[in-house]
Protein backbone atom coordinates (compact mmCIF):
# COMPACT_ATOMS: atom_id res chain seq x y z
CA UNK A 1 0.00 0.00 0.00
CA UNK A 2 1.67 3.29 -1.27
CA UNK A 3 0.46 6.86 -1.74
CA UNK A 4 -1.06 8.07 -5.11
CA UNK A 5 1.15 10.89 -6.67
CA UNK A 6 -2.33 12.90 -7.50
CA UNK A 7 -2.91 13.09 -3.49
CA UNK A 8 0.81 14.26 -2.57
CA UNK A 9 0.13 18.34 -2.76
CA UNK A 10 -3.69 17.54 -1.07
CA UNK A 11 -1.91 15.84 1.73
CA UNK A 12 0.81 18.71 2.09
CA UNK A 13 -1.52 21.06 2.13
CA UNK A 14 -3.95 19.43 4.55
CA UNK A 15 -1.04 18.11 6.84
CA UNK A 16 -0.22 22.30 7.35
CA UNK A 17 -4.50 22.59 8.00
CA UNK A 18 -4.28 20.04 10.34
CA UNK A 19 -1.56 20.81 12.01
CA UNK A 20 -2.28 24.42 12.67
CA UNK A 21 -5.63 23.37 14.04
CA UNK A 22 -4.22 20.54 16.07
CA UNK A 23 -1.96 22.85 17.34
CA UNK A 24 -4.71 26.23 18.43
CA UNK A 25 -6.56 23.32 20.17
CA UNK A 26 -3.75 22.42 22.38
CA UNK A 27 -3.24 25.90 23.52
CA UNK A 28 -6.77 27.54 23.34
CA UNK A 29 -9.04 24.87 24.15
CA UNK A 30 -8.91 24.51 28.03
CA UNK A 31 -11.98 22.31 28.06
CA UNK A 32 -10.62 18.71 28.40
CA UNK A 33 -13.00 16.25 26.98
CA UNK A 34 -13.96 19.15 24.00
CA UNK A 35 -9.84 19.69 23.54
CA UNK A 36 -10.19 15.36 23.59
CA UNK A 37 -12.70 15.50 20.88
CA UNK A 38 -11.16 18.32 18.85
CA UNK A 39 -7.74 16.73 18.61
CA UNK A 40 -9.52 13.10 17.83
CA UNK A 41 -11.52 15.04 14.83
CA UNK A 42 -7.84 16.97 13.54
CA UNK A 43 -6.21 13.37 13.32
CA UNK A 44 -9.41 11.97 12.06
CA UNK A 45 -9.47 14.09 9.20
CA UNK A 46 -5.93 14.08 8.59
CA UNK A 47 -5.89 9.70 8.31
CA UNK A 48 -8.89 10.06 6.24
CA UNK A 49 -6.81 12.13 3.12
CA UNK A 50 -3.88 9.54 3.33
CA UNK A 51 -6.29 7.13 3.05
CA UNK A 52 -8.78 8.41 0.17
CA UNK A 53 -4.77 8.36 -2.23
CA UNK A 54 -3.71 5.11 -1.41
CA UNK A 55 -2.32 2.81 -4.00
CA UNK A 56 -3.48 -0.97 -3.50
CA UNK A 57 -1.14 -3.73 -4.64
CA UNK A 58 -3.51 -6.04 -6.95
CA UNK A 59 -3.09 -9.15 -9.05
CA UNK A 60 -4.32 -7.56 -12.23
CA UNK A 61 -6.43 -9.72 -14.27
CA UNK A 62 -5.50 -9.40 -17.87
CA UNK A 63 -7.42 -11.65 -20.40
CA UNK A 64 -8.58 -9.81 -24.07
CA UNK A 65 -11.35 -11.63 -23.93
CA UNK A 66 -12.79 -9.66 -20.77
CA UNK A 67 -13.50 -6.34 -20.02
CA UNK A 68 -12.14 -5.92 -16.21
CA UNK A 69 -13.56 -3.05 -13.87
CA UNK A 70 -11.79 -0.04 -14.47
CA UNK A 71 -12.54 0.99 -10.46
CA UNK A 72 -13.38 -0.24 -7.26
CA UNK A 73 -17.35 0.29 -6.25
CA UNK A 74 -20.44 -0.81 -6.65
CA UNK A 75 -22.12 -1.51 -10.09
CA UNK A 76 -25.34 0.28 -10.35
CA UNK A 77 -26.37 0.16 -13.84
CA UNK A 78 -26.53 -3.29 -15.94
CA UNK A 79 -28.11 -2.17 -19.32
CA UNK A 80 -28.34 -1.18 -23.29
CA UNK A 81 -28.85 2.38 -24.35
CA UNK A 82 -28.23 4.27 -27.43
CA UNK A 83 -24.29 6.04 -27.49
CA UNK A 84 -24.32 9.21 -29.83
CA UNK A 85 -20.93 9.91 -29.19
CA UNK A 86 -18.24 8.27 -30.86
CA UNK A 87 -20.03 4.86 -31.62
CA UNK A 88 -23.53 6.32 -32.89
CA UNK A 89 -24.89 2.64 -31.51
CA UNK A 90 -26.77 0.47 -28.97
CA UNK A 91 -24.31 -0.39 -26.54
CA UNK A 92 -24.40 -2.30 -23.16
CA UNK A 93 -23.62 -0.08 -20.66
CA UNK A 94 -22.13 -1.17 -16.74
CA UNK A 95 -21.64 1.84 -14.31
CA UNK A 96 -19.87 1.55 -11.33
CA UNK A 97 -20.33 4.06 -8.39
CA UNK A 98 -17.53 5.19 -6.15
CA UNK A 99 -17.74 6.45 -2.60
CA UNK A 100 -15.31 8.28 -0.77
CA UNK A 101 -14.27 5.19 0.47
CA UNK A 102 -13.53 3.51 -2.44
CA UNK A 103 -9.72 3.54 -4.37
CA UNK A 104 -10.52 5.87 -6.95
CA UNK A 105 -7.75 5.17 -9.19
CA UNK A 106 -9.05 4.12 -13.26
CA UNK A 107 -7.66 1.27 -14.26
CA UNK A 108 -7.84 0.53 -18.30
CA UNK A 109 -10.60 -2.23 -18.78
CA UNK A 110 -8.96 -3.50 -21.78
CA UNK A 111 -5.34 -3.50 -23.49
CA UNK A 112 -4.47 -1.82 -27.31
CA UNK A 113 -4.82 1.19 -28.84
CA UNK A 114 -6.52 4.76 -27.24
CA UNK A 115 -8.12 5.85 -30.52
CA UNK A 116 -10.61 8.80 -29.18
CA UNK A 117 -9.98 10.77 -25.49
CA UNK A 118 -11.86 14.04 -24.99
CA UNK A 119 -12.93 15.86 -21.93
CA UNK A 120 -16.59 17.30 -21.56
CA UNK A 121 -17.35 20.19 -18.92
CA UNK A 122 -20.63 19.72 -17.10
CA UNK A 123 -22.93 19.29 -13.85
CA UNK A 124 -21.89 17.89 -10.56
CA UNK A 125 -25.24 16.32 -9.64
CA UNK A 126 -24.75 13.24 -7.38
CA UNK A 127 -22.42 10.68 -9.16
CA UNK A 128 -25.14 7.53 -8.48
CA UNK A 129 -28.01 9.05 -9.97
CA UNK A 130 -28.43 7.56 -14.09
CA UNK A 131 -28.45 11.25 -15.59
CA UNK A 132 -24.93 11.44 -14.21
CA UNK A 133 -23.58 9.48 -16.99
CA UNK A 134 -24.77 12.29 -19.21
CA UNK A 135 -25.16 15.30 -17.53
CA UNK A 136 -21.85 15.72 -15.36
CA UNK A 137 -18.49 16.90 -16.08
CA UNK A 138 -16.65 13.72 -17.56
CA UNK A 139 -14.17 12.80 -19.65
CA UNK A 140 -14.24 9.54 -22.56
CA UNK A 141 -11.66 7.29 -23.93
CA UNK A 142 -12.49 4.50 -26.05
CA UNK A 143 -9.35 1.78 -26.28
CA UNK A 144 -9.52 -0.27 -29.62
CA UNK A 145 -8.05 -4.14 -29.28
CA UNK A 146 -5.45 -6.53 -31.31
CA UNK A 147 -8.93 -7.87 -32.91
CA UNK A 148 -10.55 -4.44 -33.63
CA UNK A 149 -12.85 -4.74 -30.52
CA UNK A 150 -13.32 -1.24 -28.99
CA UNK A 151 -15.02 -0.47 -25.48
CA UNK A 152 -15.29 3.11 -23.86
CA UNK A 153 -15.08 4.07 -20.38
CA UNK A 154 -15.97 7.36 -18.96
CA UNK A 155 -14.59 8.91 -16.08
CA UNK A 156 -17.17 10.92 -14.30
CA UNK A 157 -17.24 13.45 -11.51
CA UNK A 158 -20.39 13.63 -8.96
CA UNK A 159 -21.54 16.32 -6.40
CA UNK A 160 -17.98 16.09 -4.12
CA UNK A 161 -15.91 15.23 -7.19
CA UNK A 162 -14.33 18.28 -8.78
CA UNK A 163 -11.50 17.25 -10.90
CA UNK A 164 -10.93 14.31 -12.96
CA UNK A 165 -7.66 13.68 -13.64
CA UNK A 166 -7.49 11.50 -17.29
CA UNK A 167 -3.66 10.54 -18.80
CA UNK A 168 -5.54 8.79 -21.85
CA UNK A 169 -3.88 10.68 -25.15
CA UNK A 170 -4.95 9.65 -28.43
CA UNK A 171 -2.22 7.22 -30.08
CA UNK A 172 -1.32 6.12 -26.40
CA UNK A 173 -0.46 2.30 -26.38
CA UNK A 174 -2.33 0.78 -23.27
CA UNK A 175 -1.70 -2.39 -20.95
CA UNK A 176 -4.92 -3.89 -19.48
CA UNK A 177 -4.87 -2.83 -15.88
CA UNK A 178 -2.40 -0.39 -16.14
CA UNK A 179 -3.28 3.53 -15.03
CA UNK A 180 -5.60 5.48 -16.96
CA UNK A 181 -6.36 8.48 -14.24
CA UNK A 182 -7.39 9.35 -10.56
CA UNK A 183 -10.95 11.11 -9.92
CA UNK A 184 -10.64 12.97 -6.95
CA UNK A 185 -13.37 11.77 -4.49
CA UNK A 186 -16.37 10.82 -4.62
CA UNK A 187 -17.91 9.62 -8.27
CA UNK A 188 -18.60 7.00 -11.03
CA UNK A 189 -17.40 4.98 -13.81
CA UNK A 190 -19.38 4.03 -16.58
CA UNK A 191 -18.12 1.16 -19.38
CA UNK A 192 -20.22 1.22 -22.85
CA UNK A 193 -19.30 -1.42 -25.06
CA UNK A 194 -21.06 -1.58 -29.01
CA UNK A 195 -21.56 -5.20 -30.65
CA UNK A 196 -21.99 -8.47 -28.74
CA UNK A 197 -21.28 -9.03 -25.08
CA UNK A 198 -21.44 -11.13 -21.91
CA UNK A 199 -22.29 -9.38 -18.43
CA UNK A 200 -20.66 -10.61 -15.54
CA UNK A 201 -22.16 -8.80 -13.18
CA UNK A 202 -25.23 -7.65 -11.65
CA UNK A 203 -26.69 -4.44 -10.22
CA UNK A 204 -25.86 -4.37 -6.41
CA UNK A 205 -22.46 -6.40 -6.95
CA UNK A 206 -18.88 -4.69 -5.34
CA UNK A 207 -16.32 -5.03 -7.88
CA UNK A 208 -12.31 -4.39 -7.11
CA UNK A 209 -10.50 -2.34 -10.35
CA UNK A 210 -8.25 -4.08 -12.19
CA UNK A 211 -9.31 -7.55 -10.80
CA UNK A 212 -13.24 -8.33 -11.89
CA UNK A 213 -14.30 -9.10 -14.80
CA UNK A 214 -17.65 -6.85 -16.20
CA UNK A 215 -17.87 -8.78 -19.38
CA UNK A 216 -16.79 -11.14 -21.51
CA UNK A 217 -16.47 -10.24 -25.76
CA UNK A 218 -18.73 -13.06 -27.27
Amino acid sequence: MGIHNEGIPFIIVNSIIWIAAFAAVLKWCHHPWLRILLCLVCLFMFAMMIFFFRTPKRDVTRDPELIVAPADGEVVEVDKIFVDEYFGCECTRISIFLSVFNVHITWYPTGGEVVYSKYHPGEHVVAFLPKASEKNEHSSVVVRDEKGREEMFRQIAGIVARRIVCYAKEGDRCEQGSEAGFIKFGSRLTVLVPGDVEPMVEVGDKVVGSVTPLARFK
